[in-house]
């Protein structure tokens, strides 16, 4: 049971701080994600092509820690992969259903349009580099 003070997925008022940290760094990975689609003509070719996919994941990675601080890092990394994984592995099903939602903002957004072996490496990189990035600004914290 939840006691007083408690947010379930959190301990009390740590627990809160830590997922407004998290809410924010993913407020500004969206921003970051979404501008390196809707910016891609500016942005070197690279970026462009590669830096989307990654924020997604690292949003991904982001959004575990957020729905459970409690939780070890690795549980939010090994979810996470799992997640993105499963996601692109998604797009090799090609029914007239999903394809329609896909068709939407959000549902590319989430889904993603089309199978790339590539976007593994894309998202293994951008929930390795949020990981690292969480595990040093918390060291001594924990």
């Amino acid at each position: 049971m939840v006691g007083a003070g408690e947010a379930v997925g959190g301990a009390g008022k740590h627990g809160m701080r830590e997922r407004l940290y998290y809410g924010c760094a993913i407020v500004v990975v969206v921003i970051l994600g979404i501008s390196s689609r809707e910016f891609a003509a500016e942005l070197p070719v690279f970026v462009a092509e590669h830096f989307g996919d990654g924020l997604w994941a690292s949003m991904v990675y982001l959004g575990f820690r957020m729905l459970d601080v409690r939780r070890s890092r690795m549980w939010a990394l090994g979810l996470s992969a799992a997640f993105c994984c499963g996601v692109e592995v998604s797009q090799l099903y090609q029914a007239e259903w999903i394809n329609e939602i896909r068709s939407t903002t959000l549902g590319a957004l989430i889904l993603g349009q089309g199978f790339l072996a590539v976007d593994f490496v894309r998202y293994g990189l951008g929930i390795a580099v949020t990981f690292l990035v969480d595990w040093f600004m918390r060291v001594g914290r924990d």
